[in-house]
């Protein structure tokens, strides 16, 4: 049966435009990849991402050092603000309490298994330097830049008095905790140097228990018992986790740090101290400051202060602890300069916080204290 005319008509005006549109496709292929490609580079960040892979092939091909070293620390602020964006997606669902303590925990869970390793290894030094330095990366540099940016948005900023009393008194409660090892070290001395390590690791751990046990009522007066003086009314959001993300590259860094170290000048006590706990803490640091430019102080408080107090009260004596069952001696002595700088630390940041209000010269006290620790390590 022959077709029809008017059939054999619409199947040729198909073929055209389908030839025509072909046609058009090929010429324009390469408008919509570049419309693309502008999408990703308008964002400094989307750039940055080339580095997780380049990052992960330096410390797998065993690249040098400083190819190691540089690249995983670009890697981590892509992924670091990946994490920002859930912890806040986290915190309107459920939160700004269990948002903060979710992005504190998988902000520190990297620290504290890259710690665990290190002191399996015997590395004591290195896993007190990283712990010691991710606290005061945290409470002076990571609030700091918070208050700062926060208050260049917003004139002043208000946070909840209940919760910044109580982390003010248990990050004192952690400093004491870990400067009365180091000064029984040196007052209770007796000459023996086998009788003053059974000493210090008596007390040491006797104090990891005490401060884990702590850290547990933190949860329980945060979570249970006083929820309502912490909690932010949630909203309905999507959520999921990115945190793990980051350890990898952080592994690398950290493996690249004695090398690096040789062939910079740069002293293992301030990489270890400053240096690797600002690639550590990048997630918190750039959480943090992106929600306080949103006066999500709540928030922001809970990543930068609650991942200090984690770190103090539960990170640092977890390593011990495991020490101890492991047959390990990693104690609470740090050096003396370390345990005055934490004090300090402390107190300055329960200074600035004791109003419940922020603006930008109060994150200007915080940073430029940072600096000035930053500077005796480095010369130290």
């Amino acid at each position: 049966m022959e077709p029809t005319a008017e059939a054999a008509a619409r199947r040729a005006a198909f073929a055209r435009n389908r030839s025509l549109t072909m046609t058009r496709t090929k010429r324009r292929w390469w408008r919509s990849d570049a419309r693309a490609l502008k999408e990703i580079l308008s964002n400094w960040a989307n750039v940055l991402l080339v580095t997780v892979p380049l990052g992960l092939i330096a410390g797998a091909l065993n690249w040098t050092a400083e190819y190691v070293f540089v690249l995983n620390f670009l890697a981590l602020i892509p992924l670091a603000l990946i994490l920002g964006d859930v912890t806040e997606d986290l915190a309107l669902r459920y939160g700004s309490v269990i948002g903060g303590l979710i992005n504190a925990t998988f902000g520190n869970i990297v620290e504290v298994i890259l710690s665990i390793a290190a002191l399996l290894n015997g590395l004591y030094g290195v896993v007190a330097a990283s712990l010691l330095g991710s606290i005061l990366s945290n409470l002076l540099l990571v609030t700091g830049c918070s208050f700062f940016f926060g208050g260049l948005f917003n004139k002043t900023q208000k946070f909840n008095a209940t919760g910044s009393q109580a982390s003010g008194s248990l990050l004192f409660l952690a400093a004491l905790g870990f400067l009365i090892p180091t000064g029984a070290a040196l007052l209770f001395g007796s000459g023996d140097v086998d009788s003053n390590s059974d000493l210090v690791l008596g007390i040491s751990r006797g104090t990891a228990v005490v401060l884990l046990l702590c850290y547990g009522c933190y949860l329980g007066f945060q979570l249970y018992t006083h929820t309502d003086l912490f909690e932010d009314t949630p909203e309905e959001s999507s959520a999921s986790l990115w945190g793990w993300r980051s350890a990898r590259p952080f592994r690398y860094l950290t493996s690249s740090l004695t090398e690096f170290s040789k062939s910079s000048g740069l002293s293992e006590a301030f990489l270890g101290t400053i240096v690797l706990p600002i690639a550590g803490n990048a997630c918190e640091h750039m959480t943090a400051v992106i929600v306080a430019t949103k006066n999500k102080m709540d928030l922001s408080m809970g990543v930068a202060v609650g991942s200090s107090i984690q770190v103090a009260l539960f990170a640092v004596p977890f390593a011990v602890v495991v020490g101890w069952i492991t047959g390990h001696p990693f104690t609470l002595d740090f050096d003396p300069f370390s345990a005055m700088a934490l004090m300090l630390s402390v107190a300055q940041s329960n200074f600035v916080t004791a109003g419940a209000t922020s603006h930008w010269l109060l994150g200007v006290q915080l940073i430029a204290l940072y600096v000035l620790l930053s500077l005796a390590y480095y010369f130290k």
